[in-house]
């Protein structure tokens, strides 16, 4: 299995528009999200899967500073990876580089896919790095693969807080150096 993460470019960027409609409604079973009037997994009124598009295009817009990998097995599209650095890393100092989404299609998950994927993007970026996960009992599954992931990667030298963000709830916070 040749597991792949790369930069993608703006020509690649409707491969992670695909993606990124799925990844909203995965979270809805965490999160508790219900789609808009429109059927768009936003709190907005937005119409269109284009109109929700153009909000990610940030992504492409700022190449020294944001970073979105598209993340492939043998080829087909499999998830994403998107990096932050400063001044979009939210809430914590002296962190370098934010994991700001990570997902997986259904298909990939439970083959080492997520975990070799997380070591590559960690890989490209030395310093002190920050994710977030939902710190909800329905979470579970993400909580334990970051844990599983983490220690693996670290050697067991990471950081794992809980926070409350306004807006946002509960959060567990992962953090370690590389």
């Amino acid at each position: 299995m040749d597991i792949n993460v790369q930069l993608s470019t703006i020509d690649q960027k409707f491969i992670i528009n695909n993606i990124y409609p799925l990844y909203l409604h995965d979270l809805s079973e965490v999160w508790g999200n219900k789609p808009n009037r429109f059927g768009i997994y936003e709190e907005n009124e937005m119409m269109t899967l284009t109109e929700q598009n153009k909000v990610f295009d940030i992504w492409w817009e700022k190449p020294s500073v944001l970073f979105p990998y598209l993340i492939t097995v043998d080829g087909l599209a499999a998830g994403l990876a998107f990096v932050a650095t400063p001044p979009y890393i939210p809430f914590s100092p002296n962190i370098d580089y934010y994991l700001n989404e990570f997902f997986l299609l259904r298909p990939f998950r439970g083959m080492g896919v997520g975990e070799e994927a997380a070591r590559q993007v960690f890989d490209r970026f030395k310093g002190n790095w920050e994710l977030q996960t939902g710190a909800m009992q329905r979470n579970i599954k993400a909580q334990m693969f970051w844990r599983k992931t983490l220690a693996a990667y670290t050697n067991e030298q990471y950081c794992e807080e809980y926070g409350e963000y306004p807006g946002v709830g509960k959060k567990i916070v992962f953090q370690f150096t590389n």
